[in-house]
């Protein structure tokens, strides 16, 4: 079975994560697909970026709802690089895209996006949240949906003693997700089988080294999300 490689916001642990320079990065290393986060500006565009403050990633403050477009376009990113929005990335790399998107709100822009651009095909939806999952199935016949857990605990209005790991599964199957997007740490084999037993992918993540990769082939997962240009390449990976 061929291993899908995603590269995490591009490839993050070389590249400034989420800008188009890693990007571009994560294509010509060869990586299947990338993923990115989407988050809303004050002025309604898809601005490409993980928290929902600009200070860890930019080298201004404050939240991104707060700034229109064109005051996140005059951010620094990391080496120069400015904030995309998701259509430039559309443009800039020709990889299927994964793409994260943090709330309804997000959701609904995002799928006249896909709509307008006829793009079911290309990307695929991933959120932590339900209901901006369910939200992108509803507007976009057709879309391909995943949900993301850290295995921590099962949400609180989950069946009663549900373990975290099948709680992923019964969500992910509430809303129609055809993949659960697992962090690798504390991924069992409990819930692969009750994944594998809905007809889900997996998709393991964070994946950067040699021991990791090996306990993605053990698990038989259908992918991992890495952000190291070396997973396509694993002679290159150390331990």
């Amino acid at each position: 079975m061929n291993l899908l490689t995603i590269g995490h916001r591009g490839v993050m642990g070389v590249e400034p994560e989420n800008t188009l320079r890693s990007f571009v990065a994560a294509e010509r290393a060869g990586l299947d697909a990338v993923e990115l986060d989407l988050h809303l500006s004050k002025d309604g565009a898809l601005v490409v970026m993980h928290d929902a403050d600009v200070d860890r990633t930019t080298d201004g403050s404050g939240p991104i709802a707060d700034h229109t477009l064109a005051e996140l376009r005059a951010l620094d990113a990391g080496q120069g690089e400015r904030v995309p929005v998701f259509e430039e990335v559309l443009a800039a790399v020709s990889v299927p895209l994964q793409a994260e998107i943090k709330d309804v709100q997000a959701a609904r822009a995002l799928a006249e996006v896909m709509l307008e651009g006829n793009l079911v095909e290309r990307v695929e939806v991933s959120s932590f949240h339900d209901e901006a999952v369910a939200e992108i199935a509803r507007l976009v016949p057709g879309a391909r949906t995943a949900l993301i857990s850290s295995l921590h605990h099962p949400r609180p209005d989950s069946t009663a003693g549900t373990p975290a790991g099948l709680d992923i599964v019964e969500r992910a199957v509430a809303v129609g997700a055809g993949t659960v997007c697992l962090n690798l740490r504390r991924l069992t084999l409990e819930t692969v089988e009750a994944a594998r037993g809905h007809d889900l992918r997996i998709i393991g993540w964070v994946v950067n080294t040699a021991d990791q990769l090996r306990l993605v082939r053990a698990f038989g997962l259908d992918g991992a999300t890495t952000d190291r240009p070396e997973i396509g390449h694993p002679g290159r990976l150390t331990a």
